[in-house]
């Protein structure tokens, strides 16, 4: 988009001259192409390819595709006309490269989502000197399906992949993808879980499995992540005050913030199986007369017309407040100031006068409110049939003085340049205390490894792909602050019933406990850095130009193309949870938690002596004679 293209990159020149002689043909041709970096951390280069400028090519690219691969894509959808543009750009990007270099090329492509495949496809019936990669991040048929509530993974192999994709009205989508996923070299899908969706949904095995990583930044002191932890609960907890004006009823100090943020999905993001998990840990919580407050957030964009009124007064409550204790505390300092510099101790009735205590009252007497604290922030336009509302409405969370349990829906992304609640998502996280994501269809699950690599703990699926993950790579997830809920296996009842388990467990740990927990989820943060992950991606393009080039690259694969490496052991410390506490009773002192026996240093060492580091591919170039050990 060229609005994009002037406020996000820097345009410049290639320094490759093959490129330079690329873009300069195809601008020349009725194209637009663009050359620079990108203004994001790494500055990387960038081609951009303007796909409505060249839309004067749209109808004939359209029958160059029907002729050759029998997809036929209606004029109405906006999305697959794009797609067909890009492809086409793509290809034609590809091919004029190669034809422009002095000495016969080896390029390696890898192409994202169905939305690019296209372009893959081209280059393979062009027969363009291209080594391809295709990774589907989620089959377009698995989300719509589990858009529609039905039994998915029970019944994978069971599917009419043509009729399903017809009857949603997506074939030539579908058509687009399972062509590019049968034409590339390589596939690769981003993990376990969905690799075994691709194969039954678009009929091929992954090569290799690709997990999603992020780019992990460590911090120079050991505890700095746990003093951001500190700082940004404290903003929590001022936007909390506010919001319960006058049913602040319970200790901030003993309160758990959990949250839910995702699209809203209510049934894929696993909101449902939440919302019926806080009604029944609110249960508990009561009948064991637990002094423990949960607050749960769900951080959903939905359509509104604005703030809710109660909410903004509540801040403005809250603020109200705030400026009247500063003005009495400067009216008390300046007299205590006055009295000890007359070499008196101060009395202190005489320490506030009649106007203090009159503003005091009448502070005290705005906080009185008729209504009980909202569940949402927002004026929502479509209330009566919100999912969220619906169900709150139904297990009865309103936020009543009895709930242990108290819920708040922000349905719009967070913002720091918010009235309400001035937090970027990132402080957010960094201020609750566990991430709650029981999905039911989640590829990979990019929140749960947001949490992981700022140290706050999280409960995700089997059904996720972070969640196989961390499955796949620790003895016990839970004890590093990785709860693993199973949807895979379980009927919604048992599902629902673990997963207050997991919360009411984790609501009975002790400040010291979930310190220890957040210390140990922090030091995961490694196996999610692409510094680990990248090598997956090394390993795909290399497999690719081998297939690709055969007489110029070989493979020699030296680990299991799963996503296997290093496995962390149970930590030989202190236990995280209640649950495995070495106290008889759960209602044991801080003194006592104190000498429960732990060394970080040393548990943090055990830990790093486990990770084995990542291989390094082999380059076989030119010349070499070794054949690809297995062909697909």
């Amino acid at each position: 988009m060229e609005s994009s293209v002037r406020t996000q990159v820097e345009l410049i020149e290639p320094c490759n001259a093959a490129l330079r002689r690329t873009i300069d043909k195809m601008n020349s041709s009725g194209c637009k192409v663009y050359f620079g970096r990108w203004l994001i951390e790494g500055s990387p280069y960038v081609i951009l390819l303007d796909v409505g400028f060249t839309a004067w090519s749209l109808d004939r690219w359209k029958s160059e595709l029907w002729e050759n691969c029998s997809i036929g894509v209606p004029w109405f959808d906006r999305e697959a006309n794009d797609a067909i543009l890009f492809g086409f750009l793509t290809a034609w990007l590809l091919g004029e490269y190669a034809a422009q270099c002095d000495e016969p090329p080896h390029i390696v492509a890898h192409f994202h989502e169905w939305l690019a495949g296209l372009g893959l496809v081209l280059c393979r019936q062009r027969q363009l000197p291209v080594a391809t990669i295709f990774t589907t991040h989620a089959t377009l048929l698995g989300r719509y399906l589990c858009a529609g509530n039905v039994d998915f993974y029970n019944n994978l192999a069971e599917f009419n992949v043509d009729k399903e994709a017809g009857d949603r009205q997506i074939y030539h989508r579908y058509c687009l993808e399972r062509a590019a996923v049968r034409c590339t070299h390589v596939f690769t899908t981003v993990s376990q879980i969905t690799a075994i969706e691709a194969e039954h949904l678009l009929k091929r095995k992954p090569d290799i499995v690709t997990p999603n990583g992020l780019n992990v930044k460590k911090f120079s002191a050991m505890h700095e992540f746990q003093n951001l932890h500190a700082q940004s609960k404290a903003r929590i907890q001022e936007f909390v005050r506010g919001h319960f004006y006058g049913h602040l009823d319970f200790n901030l100090d003993k309160t758990v913030f959990l949250f839910i943020a995702g699209r809203y999905e209510f049934s894929n993001k696993g909101a449902d199986i939440f919302l019926e998990a806080l009604a029944r840990l609110n249960y508990l919580l009561r009948v064991n007369h637990s002094d423990v407050t949960i607050i749960a957030f769900f951080i959903m964009p939905a359509r509104t017309n604005n703030f809710n009124v109660e909410t903004l007064k509540g801040q403005a409550v809250r603020k109200q407040l705030w400026d009247t204790a500063q003005t009495v505390k400067e009216h008390f300092g300046k007299k205590l100031y006055e009295s000890l510099l007359v070499g008196q101790l101060p009395d202190v009735s005489k320490m506030l006068d009649k106007e203090d205590f009159t503003m005091m009252k009448r502070a005290i007497f705005a906080t009185q409110r008729q209504c009980l604290p909202p569940v949402c922030s927002h004026n929502m336009l479509e209330d009566s049939s919100d999912p969220i509302l619906n169900c709150i409405r139904r297990i009865g969370l309103f936020n009543t003085a009895q709930d242990r349990v108290k819920v708040i829906f922000h349905p719009e992304f967070l913002s720091s340049t918010s009235p309400l609640l001035p937090m970027d998502y990132e402080e957010f996280v960094r201020g609750c205390h566990l991430g709650v994501f029981p999905s039911y269809y989640e590829p990979w699950g990019y929140t749960p490894a947001e949490c992981t690599v700022m140290g706050i703990p999280s409960i995700s699926t089997n059904l996720s792909g972070f969640g196989c993950f961390m499955e796949e790579h620790i003895a016990d997830p839970s004890a590093y602050g990785i709860y693993i809920l199973d949807r895979r296996y379980c009927g919604v009842d048992e599902s629902c019933n673990q997963l207050t388990s997991f919360l009411f467990q984790f609501c009975q740990q002790s400040r010291r406990q979930r310190i220890i927990q957040r210390n140990r989820t922090e030091r995961l943060s490694d196996l999610l850095d692409w510094r680990y992950l990248g090598r997956y991606y090394v390993s795909a393009r290399h497999m690719a130009l081998a297939k690709a080039f055969p007489d110029t690259f070989i493979y020699e694969p030296q680990e299991p193309t799963s996503a296997t490496g290093f496995r962390y052991p149970r930590p030989a410390s202190v236990p995280p949870s209640p649950a495995h506490s070495l106290h008889s009773s759960p209602h044991h002192s801080e003194a006592e938690d104190e000498e429960e026996p732990y060394d970080e240093d040393l548990e943090a060492e055990k830990d790093r002596v486990n990770i084995r580091q990542p291989f390094n591919m082999p380059n076989r170039n030119k010349n070499q004679t070794v054949s690809l050990p297995e062909k697909n």
